[in-house]
């Protein structure tokens, strides 16, 4: 058996953490597991952050803190906006790997929603993608992808609501495709008004 590395950063135990998540419920993840998903000692966690709860909490700020950057990364790697506000929907189905590993997932907002110190962080996020998801869509609208006279402040609100409803109801309908399928259909029917020329599937 090789030995644990005797330190690791935040960063990495926050990256551990984030993966025992998704794989286990708030009532199954300890700091154990984490400990365990990280490499280190449960002592060594307890020690740093001083219980589950705060460790939770810190990787919450963490995520927080680098909301903004994560839809800018998405277009940085499109050269079409609207691809990369496709690819965001994409990526949000992570969250729904399948109808078991949402519920995980809605565990854990229970928990964001419940516990103000979670909620406050569950806000900077929220407001932070709304704000990234209006620059894509401002950058289609300078781009000629969408027409001139679209409400990116409304689209981009509607975008957001739609993601996050098409994560439900995809559990519902789980055997008519995968969800990333699903949810960037849902972003698609939405943004279809507005846009100045047809989607390559609507061109077949």
């Amino acid at each position: 058996m090789s030995p644990r590395p005797r330190k690791v950063t935040d960063d990495q135990v926050f990256a551990a953490a984030h993966r025992a998540t998704m794989r286990l419920a708030p009532s199954e993840l300890t700091l154990a597991e984490i400990a365990a998903e990280a490499g280190v000692t449960a002592g060594a966690l307890a020690q740093r952050f001083g219980s589950k709860r705060a460790l939770l909490l810190a990787l919450s700020r963490a995520a927080a803190a680098s909301s903004d950057g994560f839809i800018g990364q998405l277009r940085a790697s499109h050269r079409s906006p609207l691809r990369a506000l496709r690819a965001y929907a994409e990526c949000m189905a992570g969250l729904a790997q399948s109808p078991a590993a949402l519920a995980r997932n809605l565990a854990y907002l229970q928990i964001d929603l419940a516990d103000p110190d979670f909620r406050e962080q569950l806000g900077i996020q929220a407001r932070a993608t709304r704000a990234g998801l209006r620059d894509l869509l401002r950058d289609a609208v300078a781009a000629g992808e969408l027409r001139t006279d679209t409400d990116v402040d409304a689209l981009s609100r509607t975008v957001e609501i739609t993601v996050s409803g098409a994560l439900m109801t995809w559990a519902m309908y789980e055997d008519e495709g995968p969800a990333d399928r699903w949810i960037r259909a849902a972003v698609d029917a939405v943004i279809a008004p507005y846009l100045t020329r047809p989607t390559p599937k609507a061109r077949r």
